[in-house]
């Protein structure tokens, strides 16, 4: 039994670093969505002064990135299901602030509309100051190590890593 004892050490160490990382990975997690929360909140707050919403002002910026795109491509791109897109974009007509035109068969395609256009640039103005207010404590240097850390993670999970 006592020549088990280095191997016993061994293992038990692996087991506590496994432990150590694991409750390093939640604490991350837990940081990165209070991150996001904060952001958000404070994005929604500051959009309410420009009459929209976060939830609008991303559709809105989905569409001028991809004028002309479905609402099954908007709804990807805005991380919502279709049908809470399509409800959106309902209202977001509604306000005058996109167009639905019919595209080929049954598909629907969104643009902005002039209105639609300067609710987006207001928001836009928020946005960087919001935004530059959430990461203020980041240097330039930070911001990119930052930034193409997520990337890293994101192109990792997008093939299936």
């Amino acid at each position: 039994m006592p020549d088990d004892l280095p191997f016993q050490h061994q293992r038990q160490r692996q087991r506590d670093r496994q432990r150590d990382r694991q409750l390093q990975l939640q604490l991350l997690g837990r940081a990165v969505k209070q991150t996001q929360y904060r952001q958000h909140r404070a994005l929604d707050s500051a959009l309410a002064a420009i009459g929209t919403t976060l939830s609008q002002w991303d559709a809105l910026r989905a569409i001028a990135r991809t004028p002309g795109a479905s609402a099954r491509e908007l709804s990807a791109a805005t991380f919502q299901t279709e049908q809470s897109f399509g409800t959106l974009a309902t209202r977001l007509s509604a306000q005058a602030l996109i167009e639905r035109r019919p595209g080929r068969g049954r598909r629907i395609e969104h643009h902005l509309t002039p209105e639609g256009e300067r609710v987006l640039k207001a928001g836009q103005v928020v946005a960087d100051g919001v935004l530059g207010e959430c990461f203020a404590g980041l240097g330039d240097a930070d911001v990119g190590v930052l930034l193409g850390l997520l990337d890293r993670l994101n192109e990792a999970a997008s093939e299936g890593r």
